[in-house]
């Protein structure tokens, strides 16, 4: 196990057994068919208790499928969760939502309304396009096709719109697995269906893309190891859509926001295979146009308004930063 997932579970732990954060949930509920100390029972007191009902009822109205189930996960590293506990808060705020995206870049004068959503608001979650634009075949929100954890439709100084995928991480870490060679459930071992599929699906895009670099083969290439199998298919995702100039979703350009806590050197400092570096400088030998691509940590991603929002900044202090 990696050193910062384990000291995260160290933490869950310990607000499980010592405080009131999960409202009174202490814990062992059931993750792949086991009992265990670090998922709550009920995974609606994984929410951080004022957008518990909010978000249940964002999630039907759009009709998004839940990680790992039909309902919010106990597991209290849950990235999903996560995400929805430091922005779900907000997002309806409109000023508040434009200054935590200018302290990431101080570029923008307005953050639209998500207008693919039931209820448009200013943050959308597991936001995917209408059109299919990777060839994907479904746009099920949350499941099965290419979604962004997070999303804000913006207008630069310069009048033109943006679209701002966010890609949120928490304690995730990734072995040396590639995809481009993975196997269908029931194949023979070793046929490599589902990999040569993908490929099949993404290298035209990676071909006709100004933001990713080519290669001359993608089977085994960086593009199909994690994280990276997951930011090729998000910047991917946000060139096409706005290519289709889909009526939900126009836009001029794009920023991609990858947050990760800058204390999980599991992720952020292994060394790949692919390429002999960290996964930052890994990724960005991949990118054409570097200022379309940051990473942030959540703390700092949420500075702007914890003064606005201080109940929201000692949840958000105690339970994750």
């Amino acid at each position: 196990m990696s050193r910062y997932k384990k000291s995260q579970y160290v933490r869950q732990e310990y607000l499980i057994n010592n405080s009131d954060i999960f409202s009174g949930d202490k814990g062992n509920g059931y993750f792949m068919g086991k009992a265990r100390h670090f998922v709550l029972k009920d995974g609606m007191n994984n929410l951080y208790e004022p957008i518990r009902n909010g978000v249940l009822r964002y999630f039907k109205d759009n009709e998004i499928s839940w990680w790992g189930g039909g309902k919010p996960s106990g597991h209290t590293l849950s990235s999903q969760i996560a995400c929805l506990n430091h922005l779900f808060a907000i997002m309806n705020d409109k000023s508040s939502v434009l200054a935590m995206l200018n302290g990431v870049r101080d570029e923008f004068k307005e953050v639209l309304p998500i207008m693919c959503d039931a209820n448009p608001q200013y943050i959308g979650f597991e936001v995917v396009s209408k059109e299919d634009p990777l060839n994907e075949k479904t746009s099920t929100r949350g499941s099965n096709c290419t979604s962004v954890d997070a999303f804000i439709h913006a207008k630069h100084r310069d009048d033109s719109v943006w679209l701002i995928p966010i890609e949120w991480k928490y304690t995730e870490h990734y072995a040396n697995l590639d995809k481009s060679k993975e196997d269908r459930q029931g194949e023979e071992k070793g046929s490599n269906g589902k990999g040569q599929e993908r490929v099949r699906r993404y290298s035209a895009l990676t071909d006709a893309s100004l933001q990713l670099k080519s290669l001359d083969s993608y089977y085994g290439s960086i593009y199909y190891q994690e994280p990276f199998y997951q930011l090729m298919r998000q910047t991917l995702w946000a060139e096409n859509v706005i290519k289709l100039k889909e009526e939900n979703l126009k836009a001029d350009n794009y920023m991609h926001i990858h947050v990760i806590p800058s204390d999980n050197k599991d992720l952020l400092a292994k060394k790949y295979s692919v390429s002999g570096m960290g996964m930052e400088e890994t990724w960005r030998s991949m990118l054409s146009e570097q200022s379309k691509y940051i990473i942030v940590d959540p703390q700092k991603l949420l500075e702007p308004i914890k003064d606005k929002y201080p109940e929201l900044a000692s949840y958000l202090k105690k339970r994750y930063w």
